[in-house]
C-alpha cells in the first residue's frame, strides 16, 4: 500500500469513527485547509532567523510536523472526496511548473515565469 494510500485510509478511518461525514463539506474543507496552512505561516512570522534556526529542535520541529500534517490530512480529504489520485496530480504539477519554469531561464533567480522571457 502506498504512504499516500495509508494516510488517506487512516484520515477516513478517524472521520467514520466520530460520523464527522455530513461536516465536511468542500467549502469547510477548503477554508480548513486555508486555516492550517496559516498556523504553519505563524509559526515563522516575526521570528528572525536565528530564531527560525532554533525551531529545528525536537519540539520546534513537532510542532511544524503537527501543522504541516494539519495541511497534508486536509488536501488528503479533499482528493479522496473528488476523487483525485495525489500522487497522480503531484507528479503532473512538477512537470507542469518545469515547463514553466525551466531550468536554464529560472535557475537561481526568483522571478515569476510570467516575466523569463
Amino acid at each position: 500500500m502506498s504512504d499516500i494510500k495509508e494516510m488517506t485510509e487512516a484520515i477516513l478511518k478517524f472521520r467514520s469513527e466520530r460520523d464527522w461525514e455530513k461536516f465536511h463539506k468542500p467549502k469547510d474543507c477548503a477554508i480548513s485547509l486555508t486555516l492550517e496552512a496559516a498556523e504553519v505561516a505563524e509559526l515563522f512570522q516575526w521570528k528572525t532567523d536565528q530564531e527560525m534556526d532554533a525551531m529545528k529542535t525536537s519540539e520546534g520541529q513537532e510542532d511544524l510536523a503537527d501543522e504541516l500534517s494539519d495541511v497534508i490530512w486536509w488536501a488528503l480529504l479533499m482528493a479522496h472526496d473528488f476523487d483525485i489520485d495525489m500522487k497522480e496530480a503531484f507528479m503532473r504539477k512538477v512537470e507542469k511548473s518545469g515547463e514553466k519554469y525551466p531550468a536554464e531561464k529560472s535557475k537561481g533567480n526568483a522571478i515569476k515565469y510570467t516575466k523569463l522571457g
